[in-house]
């Protein structure tokens, strides 16, 4: 069986050759950024679809099911493949895949357990927003599969299978599309979304050869609980200061602006995808310095977050420059209210790649109390701003509010990174003078 080690752990291993690992990284690098660029041009060519067909009201309630399903695949990240990916990392041997067979069909359970709930408040809800609700419900046992055998493969460390995976998933959603494009409704475009995904989660299963096992889900929550309960309230924080925030604007100024907001993010959708694909590598590559030359993760670390963080605002400035006919070519009716918001969401996004490159060397340095602290302090941030901003200035206000949101909750990650470090440095000082 292979061994396990939990986050924080520091095993003394031999460097590999500089050729070696050099290539090795690359190798992960590559596969993660194929993959989130699969995955991304897949969420992007949704919301692009759904903009231009709907408009900029119903590409509102879009949304709010969008931002919904991203807290509920935060929570089945945190309690199921998040440990796995901690714990269960390495070559796919009889220890893996037992445990993803228990992970996957907690993936399986919770989406099944959260659908039933937003079955039953899009059914109560009605109007608009209640069909898209329900729609959604039904569909979250397949989107939570599919995302849990994504990170299975990546454990593995057989990235190039989530990347198939998710390019079976683009393929399928090709005809959903078109049938949704002629239903016209929003439950129409989150069932094709949903279908799709359900037919990856399918092929998934053939790539795998593992069975989901649900009855074991709750065995798997008893066994990582240490870590899944802390990773749950991590994940869920920041997404679900998302999801209070676009309900908050919907109220405060309408559900168009909510359209508008997401409308503005999905113009930074291939920047964010680099970022995605670069977040599925960056905690184990800082792991790594951290156990070959621990002086050097603080470099590491500020490199990571600034480069983010130009690149961010380096993709602003070229939105900038789109031509508005262009832009209506891509979005629609949403491109006008959109376009207002490229500066401040850009701003808020080289705020948060930033946060990044600190909340990394915390992960690897497993300073996990830290790490949650800073979490909350950035979804509270980031939910007074959007929400203050939205009462003051609408939605260009609520995306002002978030950008000096992220700046603060930047400026915090980098305090405890920097705190972090020096209890690192000074423990070997602390166990000569105990011994």
């Amino acid at each position: 069986m292979t061994p396990m080690t939990t986050e924080g752990e520091n095993p003394q291993t031999t460097a590999p050759p500089a050729g070696s690992a050099g290539r090795a990284l690359l190798g992960r690098l590559s596969w993660g950024l194929a993959d989130q660029a699969a995955s991304s041009v897949s969420n992007f060519v949704v919301g692009i679809y759904v903009a231009r067909s709907l408009g900029v009201t119903a590409f509102g309630v879009f949304s709010l099911a969008w931002v919904t399903y991203g807290v509920v695949l935060n929570v089945s990240r945190g309690l199921a493949t998040d440990p796995l990916t901690v714990r269960f990392s390495g070559p796919p041997g009889a220890a893996w895949r037992g445990a993803v067979g228990r992970s996957t069909g907690t993936a399986l359970g919770v989406g099944g357990v959260l659908g039933v709930v937003c079955l039953v408040a899009g059914l109560g809800l009605g109007g608009r927003v209640g069909p898209a609700f329900a729609a959604l419900g039904v569909m979250l046992p397949g989107l939570l599969l599919q995302d849990a055998w994504r990170y299975s493969f990546f454990a593995a460390g057989t990235g190039r299978k989530a990347f198939f995976n998710d390019v079976a998933w683009g393929v399928a959603l090709v005809p959903a599309m078109v049938v949704a494009a002629h239903v016209g409704t929003v439950a129409a475009f989150v069932f094709a979304w949903g279908a799709s995904a359900t037919v990856a989660a399918g092929y998934g299963y053939v790539q795998s050869g593992i069975r989901p096992r649900t009855a074991e889900a709750r065995g798997w929550l008893r066994e990582q609980r240490d870590l899944g309960y802390r990773y749950l309230v991590e994940n869920v924080s920041l997404s679900g200061a998302s999801q209070v925030r676009a309900y908050g604007v919907g109220v405060i100024v309408g559900v168009g602006a909510v359209g508008a907001v997401r409308g503005a993010e999905l113009l930074l959708g291939p920047f964010l995808a680099v970022l995605m694909g670069l977040s599925l590598v960056t905690v184990p590559e800082a792991a790594r310095v951290l156990r070959q030359a621990p002086h050097r993760l603080g470099r590491f670390c500020l490199l990571l977050g600034g480069g983010q963080a130009v690149g961010a605002l380096l993709w602003g400035s070229a939105l900038l420059l789109v031509p508005g006919r262009f832009g209506e070519m891509v979005l629609g009716d949403v491109w006008h209210s959109a376009s207002q918001l490229i500066v401040p969401i850009s701003l808020g996004v080289a705020g948060a790649g930033l946060g990044t490159g600190a909340a990394a060397g915390l992960r690897a340095l497993g300073a996990a109390r830290r790490s949650l602290r800073c979490q909350l302090f950035a979804s509270a941030c980031y939910v007074g701003g959007g929400l203050g901003g939205a009462a003051a200035g609408g939605a260009v206000g609520s995306a002002w509010g978030v950008a000096a949101a992220t700046v603060s909750g930047s400026a915090v990650w980098w305090l405890q990174l920097r705190s972090a470090l020096r209890e690192h440095a000074q423990e070997p000082i602390r166990e000569v003078r105990t011994s």
